[in-house]
């Protein structure tokens, strides 16, 4: 078969046009045309930005591609580029929204290809396209993310900065035509008259200065339209626990919350929760970049996770998210394995103090020990008690205290942080507290109150901690001093297991630093060292090591080993190392209509957060 384009060339039909009238396989279908359409947007926008690449070799592959070669197929090719390539993710993400802009968009495209160039493969391909995504529309059915008018902010924000630079490109392409010798200042000035649709400074000969002008004004077109968009379209947004929902997820923690020390965890007011059929368990959630993150082990009786793990897998599988779960429990990663197909990796290990067996003396606690004497000989008192039991204007000067104390400027943690204290209805919680008077207790608003640290419940007789906080003025090892105090008054409270920070990768580091340890496990362990310089991974393992725990390995589930790089992004957004936010005054404002997330795991000398995974 051969045909002829544009009336002087001809040849065989490529194999990959006869593949793409053929059809691949339906479940192909979405990773197929979202690869597609990222291959013809940059072929697009280069067709419609470089001259020389409208004249060189590629010439015949452009020619296939959505736009003309004048002045407004320049504009034309440069548009339909951009928007495909804003497509191609959500396509390959199976997403229904974007399947329609694409079953829109292509059509227009092959018009223009047999209006403007009469290029019979041109608007063969793109109705071809089309036609596949047609054909298989039953595979782009996922539903939209969770969104809000913000994102029209930051769409102006990156596409504007985007299509300035590109028409940067466009206005400098032509040297030339180019009238004179324009400073930068002059072609940025053209740059932004252009996009608004007015003439600039630079000059050029001939018909360029029409191409620069509508490819410009397309540039200036799509950055407002798709602003205009987001702010006008209809928010979805994230999923947040409802009052409902804590009711639930409490009846199910105060029957079954002793299984998990991160169950309570679940209680978490920005998170999404999925229930079994039967009601008997629960999934807890939160989608970050398009990850469906679960914290910990499914709620409820174990029987009943098959159920609710399926709905969570549903619930992914409706919006193409990524499903991963982050710090489960070895129970928890056989059961997520076993009824989805997930693989799981150790992501590092939970410390775990049994009461019973906690003593300060011997030769391995002396370093504790001889802290908290030194600090308790220098005038530090401590109290452990319930929420319930404390007054409210002193649950005021502590959470006021806890905010201020913060060494970060976002809160950070998700799967091992509640990001409340002192609620109503987390009476049982408990808070230590360290006190001392001094010169400036009376001009203080925090009174004598110099650290504290929370702890969440773990079933009847167990405790898990959440976060830790300390003035910065107060002696060191305030750390140390509370969670012996609570270790020491547990009995009183009924507690015979608490709960530690969560150590990452700690058998490696462990391991690596014993006697004969290999090249490869020195050489992990060393790299553990040197991140740890952000992410406290050494410091947070000695810190635990220092209470004699026992270590509980926890787990990271995921799809496939492609997706780990994506899950460790979403989890570093979700526990607050990582910020794409809004910048500050505005997430400042977005903040206010929304509940805190919480803090980060804090260690000797850098208390500003909570536990983490």
């Amino acid at each position: 078969m051969s045909v002829t384009l544009d009336g002087d060339k001809s040849g065989s039909v490529p194999r990959a046009v006869r593949k793409l009238v053929r059809g691949p396989r339906p479940e192909a279908v979405p990773a197929l045309v979202g690869t597609a359409c990222t291959f013809v947007g940059l072929i697009d926008v280069a067709a419609g930005v470089f001259p020389r690449f409208r004249h060189s070799r590629m010439h015949t592959l452009a020619e296939v591609l959505p736009g003309a070669l004048g002045p407004f197929a320049a504009a034309l090719s440069l548009s339909a580029g951009v928007l495909l390539l804003l497509l191609a993710h959500g396509l390959k993400r199976r997403k229904r929204r974007a399947w329609r802009a694409a079953v829109a968009l292509l059509p227009a495209g092959a018009a223009a290809q047999f209006a403007y160039r009469h290029s019979v493969i041109g608007t063969v391909v793109s109705l071809a396209l089309c036609y596949l995504l047609v054909r298989h529309r039953n595979e782009f059915t996922a539903l939209p993310d969770p969104r809000s008018r913000w994102r029209a902010l930051a769409n102006f924000v990156l596409l504007g900065a985007g299509s300035l630079g590109l028409g940067l490109v466009i206005v400098s392409v032509h040297p030339g035509r180019v009238v004179g010798n324009p400073s930068i200042a002059d072609r940025l000035q053209h740059v932004l008259y252009g996009m608004f649709g007015f003439e600039g400074p630079v000059e050029y000969a001939g018909v360029t200065t029409w191409t620069v002008a509508y490819s410009l004004g397309a540039l200036g077109l799509l950055t407002a339209v798709t602003t205009i968009y987001l702010a006008f379209r209809p928010e979805h947004p994230a999923a947040r626990l409802t009052e409902e929902d804590e009711v639930r997820l409490r009846a199910l923690l105060d029957k079954h919350g002793g299984r998990d020390s991160l169950g309570h965890f679940a209680l978490r007011r920005d998170k999404g929760v999925v229930f079994s059929p039967s009601g008997k368990a629960a999934v807890c959630y939160r989608v970050v970049s398009g990850v469906m993150l679960a914290g910990g082990d499914p709620i409820g009786d174990v029987e009943a996770w098959p159920g609710a793990i399926e709905r969570f897998m549903d619930e992914a599988k409706a919006h193409s998210w990524t499903p991963a779960v982050m710090g489960c429990s070895e129970t928890g990663g056989e059961v997520w394995t076993r009824e989805t197909g997930l693989d799981a990796l150790e992501l590092g290990d939970e410390a775990v103090v049994d009461v019973a067996d906690f003593s300060l003396a011997g030769r391995a606690m002396r370093n504790v020990r001889q802290m908290v004497k030194r600090i308790e000989r220098a005038g530090y008192e401590t109290r452990v008690r319930r929420v319930r039991d404390i007054g409210e204007t002193e649950l005021a000067r502590i959470r006021r205290a806890a905010a201020d104390w913060r060494g970060t400027d976002t809160e950070r943690g998700f799967s091992m942080a509640l990001g409340r204290i002192g609620d109503p209805a987390d009476g049982d919680c408990v808070i230590a507290t360290a006190h001392k008077a001094d010169e400036r207790t009376a001009d203080s608003p925090y009174g004598d109150l110099k650290a504290v640290i929370h702890f969440v419940p773990w079933g009847t007789d167990g405790m898990s901690l959440e976060l830790m906080r300390r003035d910065r003025s107060a002696d060191p090892g305030m750390n140390e001093l509370l969670i012996v105090a609570s270790l020491q008054d547990a009995p009183r409270l009924g507690i015979e297991r608490i709960s530690l920070n969560f150590a990452m990768f700690r058998s490696a580091l462990a391991r690596g630093e014993r006697l004969g340890a290999g090249p490869v496990l020195r050489g992990w362990r060393g790299l553990l060292i040197f991140l740890s310089r952000w992410f406290q991974i050494e410091s947070l393992y000695k810190f635990n090591a220092k209470f004699r725990p026992r270590w509980e390995p926890r787990f990271v589930v995921y799809r496939t080993s492609r997706d780990l790089p994506r899950i460790s992004f979403a989890a570093m957004q979700a526990e607050g190392f990582v910020n794409v936010g809004m910048p500050r005054p505005f997430a400042r404002h977005f903040a206010s209509a929304r509940p805190l997330p919480c803090a980060h795991a804090p260690v000797a000398g850098q208390e500003h957060g909570a536990r983490t995974a």
